[in-house]
């Protein structure tokens, strides 16, 4: 009887798989850094979910910190995520590894591509014509600055290095008179992430990774000078910090909080802590402009689908619903960052969203560059602890960074 009934349960299960009653979902392994991800991503896989019946999203948070080195140590063991939050500066080497599936095609039959800004399409393009990532949300560098401060000492927000300067120098004060400065000008990111800080002043002022005919821009004398002003700011003006080389994220926007710097660079992201904190006392402008013009980084977060996926299809389907108006907008909520979405653009935008807005037309980006990815996350740092210290010169720390990029 038991075998009798054994052999009817094989039969049952064999005819249902055949007939394709049972049918397993889909799972894409997702990848992602967000800081708060209960705010908006778990909404957000709900609603696919709920939407595409067969396909389940599988999000694995990563620490900032250990992220990119944790992605392309999954890649290099052949088992990357399906799709992963990526940025522009990895692109060059994910490229090279032929580890991102191109999404050219998928892409020219996705119903919500033309709701995207151009820009963003422009600069998310890699150099050899093909669209690797699925833009996220934009990320635009501009100044903040504390209004009460700058109204207390009768001083304009500037608009050149030259006005950033002599403001930095006068805002950075002992305030009790104590003898120790309480007050300083600027907060710089010495460490890593602090190439945007670096790039504002430097990239504006003569300096470039590489001319029209492909050759090293950061050797010249103009070069040299415009990084060693950005040195100076620290060494010789002492317009930021002592702990400066080691100050991230978290330092520059806590010193910004609580007084102890007037000014720093950051984006929207850090807008609803500096405005709970300080409120109508904290302002945004674009950066100052350097000798040869602005330049600010276009930060970025876009989506990759993977080479190595076995689900393309659906990955693709979760990367481009992120990049939908209405769930980018929800994404945007929580991220506070900028949709890229031409429908979700407002109107009546707060003074940091204008001061994103206004500062979009010369937002750079770094360059596609296999080394770009090294520069950033290790290098950068390192020679700028450096120069710092004393321990190297401008010129020393530019030709390092160009024998870098020669390699």
């Amino acid at each position: 009887m038991k075998k009798c009934l054994m052999i009817c349960l094989v039969m049952f299960v064999s005819l249902v798989m055949a007939t394709g009653m049972v049918s397993a979902d889909q799972v894409v392994k997702f990848w992602y850094h967000f800081d708060d991800p209960e705010t908006a991503l778990n909404p957000l896989i709900q609603k696919f979910e709920s939407e595409n019946p067969g396909i389940r999203i599988e999000a694995e948070r990563i620490a900032w910190d250990v992220y990119n080195q944790k992605l392309l140590t999954a890649i290099a063991g052949g088992f990357p995520p399906d799709v992963a939050q990526v940025k522009l500066w990895w692109q060059p080497q994910l490229v090279s590894m032929k580890a991102l599936l191109p999404l050219d095609d998928y892409i020219a039959k996705w119903p919500g591509k033309d709701d995207v800004f151009d820009r963003v399409w422009e600069l998310t393009k890699y150099s050899d014509g093909h669209q690797y990532y699925m833009p996220l949300q934009m990320v635009i560098l501009y100044l903040y600055y504390r209004v009460d401060m700058f109204q207390e000492l009768g001083l304009e927000v500037p608009k050149t290095r030259e006005e950033f300067l002599e403001a930095a120098k006068k805002l950075t004060r002992d305030t009790n008179g104590d003898g120790e400065i309480d007050v300083y000008g600027f907060g710089i990111r010495g460490a890593r992430g602090g190439h945007d800080w670096w790039g504002t002043f430097v990239l504006s002022s003569g300096a470039q990774f590489f001319d029209e005919n492909g050759n090293s821009g950061l050797t010249t004398p103009e070069a040299i000078a415009a990084n060693q002003w950005f040195i100076d700011l620290y060494r010789v003006h002492k317009v930021s910090p002592p702990t400066t080389p080691s100050d991230g994220f978290k330092e520059i926007i806590a010193n910004m909080a609580s007084g102890r710097t007037a000014m720093t660079i950051h984006h929207l992201g850090s807008a609803a802590q500096l405005e709970e904190a300080l409120g109508d006392k904290i302002s945004a402008a674009p950066v100052p402009k350097g000798t040869k013009g602005y330049w600010t980084s276009f930060g970025d977060e876009e989506n990759a689908v993977f080479a190595a996926t076995k689900v393309p299809d659906a990955a693709f389907k979760w990367a481009s619903f992120l990049a939908e108006a209405e769930n980018n907008a929800i994404w945007q909520k929580s991220s506070g960052q900028v949709s890229i979405n031409k429908s979700n653009a407002s109107a009546d935008a707060n003074r940091f969203l204008k001061a994103t807005t206004d500062s979009s037309d010369f937002a750079g980006v770094l360059p596609a560059h296999v080394k770009t990815a090294e520069f950033v996350e290790s290098l950068w740092p390192a020679l700028m602890q450096q120069a710092f210290a004393g321990q190297i010169s401008s010129e020393e720390m530019m030709q390092k960074i160009a024998d870098h990029f020669a390699e």
